[in-house]
């Protein structure tokens, strides 16, 4: 399993690549937060906020639809909301009969869920956006500059990093399991379902153990070399002239949006 399998980082020379991370940091977050307080059905604000989205696939030269293809596999997520299409009061649309509940889509309920779902979608190609621009490092930095504590930021750093150390150890585990229940051909290895719950309980245990030995050892390792609570990098980051300017024209943007929101 290799580190780049889990880093969606694409290498590019672009406007958007170059800009300071806690730019692109503050302006995601502040988008997402903006899709949230926007009312139910405003069309034209989703409409201007999916513009800033394509400028922005634009100016990182991954292609206008780079996000698009990829935010996709999150909308069946957002089914989760389906429930609001029977629980918002409004004019009837269609009733029908789920075993004993007769279950009525009104217009406001349709109206509601809708509204989820360009918000979660737009939300999520933002996102994407954020991580295939900006490398993982960065990211935590730039998180630490805009004062999340320091536990979190170091948490995060570290779960990225052995991220990778784990699945290998799981891999493991599972071949070792594989090993030791051998079948004749044709015939299902193992026991049945309780044997099974039995050793999955056991794989589980083991790799917290042996994932609480390597933190313990990693965190000697560090101290012994100066670790003092606080991640380096070798790249500073400076705030400069466009970066003052971006943030400051995309929040207007923003600030647009929620306007014609509420006309």
């Amino acid at each position: 399993m290799h580190f780049d399998a889990f880093d969606r980082y694409h290498e590019k020379e672009s406007f958007i690549h170059h800009l300071d991370p806690r730019v692109k940091v503050v302006i995601t977050v502040i988008f997402i937060i903006s899709n949230v307080l926007l009312p139910d059905g405003a069309w034209l604000a989703f409409g201007m906020a999916w513009l800033l989205l394509l400028a922005a696939n634009g100016y990182s030269r991954l292609g206008l639809g780079y996000t698009l293809k990829r935010s996709l596999i999150a909308l069946p997520f957002a089914l989760i909301a389906i429930t609001v299409l029977f629980s918002i009061p409004g004019k009837s649309l269609y009733e029908f009969q789920l075993l004993m509940w007769k279950l009525t889509i009104t217009d406001a309920g349709l109206l509601r869920f809708e509204s989820i779902l360009i918000r979660s979608w737009l939300s999520v190609q933002m996102a994407i956006l954020l991580v295939a621009v900006t490398r993982f490092p960065d990211l935590i930095h730039a998180l630490e500059h805009l004062k999340v504590p320091a536990i979190l930021t170091t948490i995060i750093s570290f779960l990225y990093r052995y991220l990778f150390v784990l699945t290998d150890e799981v891999f493991r585990l599972i071949r070792a399991r594989e090993s030791r229940s051998a079948a004749a051909t044709g015939a299902r290895s193992g026991g049945g379902v309780l044997w099974r719950a039995r050793v999955a309980g056991n794989m589980a245990g083991q790799l917290f153990l042996r994932s609480y030995e390597r933190s313990d050892r990693i965190y000697n390792a560090m101290t012994a070399r100066g670790y003092s609570g606080h991640l380096y990098t070798l790249n500073p980051h400076e705030m400069k002239s466009n970066d003052y300017f971006t943030t400051a024209l995309a929040i207007a943007f923003i600030f647009m949006t929620q306007i014609l929101g509420r006309l």
